[in-house]
């Protein structure tokens, strides 16, 4: 049998006896599918919202799924159609898709084979544009607390731009007419799949250079382009641009589009100029101005120096007239010299006189306290004190020895060894400490009895309140080596 497409199918009479059904491999049936579907719709242009997009496989393919409110298709961008595209796909971004369907037999699904993918139009790319925006705002990459003020008069200017072009063209006109500069240009692609990140590594790559290095280091970077559509301005809207002109150490001027068009690298950048020529024009004076400044300034520092002349000449004159000779200046003060040498000499008699008075005074007084009278008198002394002290020994030692016989005696007649020689006992416990009534002495309680003749330890058998019953505890054999209280 063969279908409407001409495609050929075997029919139940092929099959094997005492069956109805057409017997089919797997592989037969999925590849009648594939062509099936192929050959009815061929190359279609399908609108839908983008969904679980990751990014690139590692082998460069992209995988997601187009949808709508009721459906979804599988979608596969070959390595190369995405390299192309001017504008990547975005989770969430509505776009219009253009490819063939197909089937894929090792997962029985259908999918489309996108050959080109475009946003489905601006109005899709501006609501992407202002997700983003409200997205790298949140990180505060717009904040203005973060801009730099561009430098007066840069020694080097960096030129990220199109080497070809108007735009180079135009800024190096302008910047020679107002005040050359030394110019660095990082060529790179304007638009294109490759524009944001070559714009974003000659960014990076300026602000790499060393201060006092072989390439000289730019003093302010200007990042510019003509005016274009949306789609041709995208790449200048990409995260990766954004970020990088945001982390720029270099002052950054953004020159992208014409006056009335904007791009989130305008808002991230230290300072935005309506075009590339007012960008050159901001990022240097003019010169002519500068030396018709410089040249003011100087008259007026001439004239006001002949001013300060002048005015100094007349002070001086004035100070002149009124200044006296050199005679009639050191007149007193000579006269002063000499009346003060005059009465130098006279103190200096004076107390020359005074010294020598004061020497025969403590001449006389040296002689009365010479070292060998006073050594006499020290040797006089010392006899008479050793005399004294040989005579009271003897006494002191007499009256030392009565007192402490005396005192002996008293210690004899007052300790209790006289107590317990007269038949009493002293009660210790197991610490040492004296015993002195029965209510401190629990049953079972070590203790020491110290007589007259000796000490016997002992333990014993009641308190204080067995005692104040009258009653008589029970005798128990003392053990050995101890004696028994009762």
């Amino acid at each position: 049998m063969t279908d409407a497409l001409g495609h050929k199918w075997p029919m139940a009479t092929d099959s094997a006896p005492g069956t109805n059904d057409t017997e089919l491999t797997v592989s037969e049936l999925s590849g009648a599918l594939k062509r099936t579907i192929e050959d009815r719709f061929g190359h279609v242009r399908l609108r839908g919202e983008v969904s679980g997009y990751r990014g690139p496989h590692s082998s460069g393919h992209v995988y997601f799924s187009l949808k709508d409110a009721n459906a979804r298709i599988d979608a596969v961008m070959w390595k190369g159609q995405f390299a192309r595209l001017r504008i990547r796909p975005e989770e969430g971004m509505e776009v219009i898709a253009t490819g063939k369907i197909t089937t894929f037999p090792g997962k029985s699904a259908y999918q489309i084979v996108i050959e080109t993918l475009e946003p489905a139009g601006v109005g899709a790319l501006m609501a992407l544009l202002e997700e983003r925006k409200r997205k790298l705002s949140a990180e505060g990459l717009f904040d203005p607390a973060r801009k730099q003020l561009l430098p007066f008069l840069p020694q080097v200017i960096g030129v990220v731009t199109s080497p070809t072009g108007a735009v180079i063209r135009d800024i190096l006109h302008r910047l020679a007419d107002r005040f050359p500069r030394h110019v660095l240009v990082w060529p790179v692609r304007v638009q294109g799949e490759s524009s944001a990140g070559e714009v974003a590594r000659a960014i990076d790559g300026f602000n790499a250079f060393e201060v006092d290095g072989p390439i000289p280091r730019p003093d302010v970077i200007i990042v510019a382009r003509g005016g274009g559509s949306l789609e041709d301005l995208w790449g200048f809207n990409e995260e990766a641009v954004v970020r990088a002109a945001a982390a720029s150490d270099i002052p950054l001027i953004a020159a992208v589009g014409h006056e009335t068009d904007w791009t989130l690298i305008d808002l991230a950048a230290d300072v935005r100029a309506p075009t590339p020529t007012a960008a050159a024009e901001m990022a240097v004076p003019v010169q002519a101005d500068l030396l018709a400044q410089v040249s003011g300034l100087g008259a007026r520092h001439r004239a006001s120096l002949r001013r300060a002349l002048e005015r100094h000449r007349v002070d001086l004159r004035s100070v002149a007239r009124v200044l006296r000779g050199a005679e009639d200046a050191l007149a007193v003060p000579r006269q002063r010299l000499d009346r003060a040498g005059e009465r130098l000499q006279e103190r200096l008699s004076a107390r020359l006189r005074d010294h020598h008075v004061r020497l025969g005074r403590l001449s006389q007084l040296l002689a009365r306290h010479s070292p060998q009278a006073e050594l006499a008198r020290r040797e006089g002394a010392l006899h008479n004190l050793r005399s004294n002290l040989v005579r009271l020994g003897p006494q002191l030692v007499q009256r030392r020895a009565e007192r402490l016989a005396a005192t002996a005696k008293l210690l004899n007649s007052l300790g209790y060894h006289n107590v317990l020689a007269r038949g009493f006992a002293l009660v210790r416990d197991d610490k040492g400490q004296p015993v002195r009534a029965a209510a401190g002495v629990t049953a079972g309680a070590r203790i020491e009895v110290e007589f007259a003749d000796g000490r016997i330890g002992a333990v014993t058998d009641g308190g204080a309140e067995g005692a104040s019953r009258g009653e008589k505890p029970p005798r128990k054999a003392p053990a050995r080596g101890q004696g028994q209280l009762f």
